[in-house]
């Protein structure tokens, strides 16, 4: 989780630098993928972001709290789940980028509150997203067949892109420098080799469909 969070901030900063887009609005699950976002918190803070958490149904896991903390430690606000629904269009309103960590591949509809309504929200908002793995109210198979996920700008695969990203034609980047060779081989991956020591490498552009 640590490596694929750093991924995910490495894939945000590389595409929207700090110096137009300092202001970014992390949204987490209360799952693997929202731990994922608050990783990625932490190191976009580290990177000199300024990350405020959107997270209205936070995670039970000892893990996801510990992750929690380590972002309170570093004074990253986090939006209290209370009020998450009040808050929400203004945090949207005064942020420069999204990122996108709120279902992950395991997500099945239908969108439930109080995700339904921030997933709108997010849409209408018209600022750019970054999507952690898959796109938030995708099928990981069937793609947006629902039509009600987010259309994201940049999508961040984590260990191999999954079937449903097929639709997605944005910029697309490969994350998670950590499959053992004997998996790549066993799966038959078929993973690009990463450049130097980047966490991340940018695959080619699906075509528009």
């Amino acid at each position: 989780m640590e490596l694929a969070g750093l991924a995910c901030a490495q894939t945000l900063a590389t595409v929207y630098g700090k110096e137009k887009y300092p202001k970014v609005l992390v949204c987490c699950g209360p799952g693997n993928q929202g731990g994922d976002g608050l990783v990625a918190a932490r190191h976009l803070g580290m990177f000199g972001y300024k990350p405020t958490i959107y997270m209205p149904k936070p995670g039970s896991k000892d893990i996801y709290q510990r992750l929690r903390k380590q972002c309170v430690n570093m004074d990253i606000p986090i939006i209290p789940p209370l009020t998450s629904t009040e808050e929400l269009p203004r945090a949207l309103q005064s942020s420069n980028v999204i990122l996108d960590a709120i279902f992950g591949f395991s997500f099945k509809p239908p969108v439930r509150a109080p995700f339904d309504d921030a997933l709108k929200l997010i849409s209408a908002s018209g600022l750019p997203i970054v999507s952690v793995d898959i796109p938030s109210g995708w099928d990981v198979e069937r793609g947006n067949a629902q039509g009600v996920g987010l259309n994201p700008d940049v999508l961040v695969s984590l260990t191999a892109p999954k079937e449903g990203v097929k639709y997605f034609t944005g910029r697309h980047f490969l994350g998670g420098r950590f499959v053992p060779k004997a998996m790549q081989e066993k799966f038959e991956l078929n993973l690009p080799d990463y450049p130097g020591f980047d966490q991340i490498v940018e695959l080619p552009r699906n075509p528009k469909m």
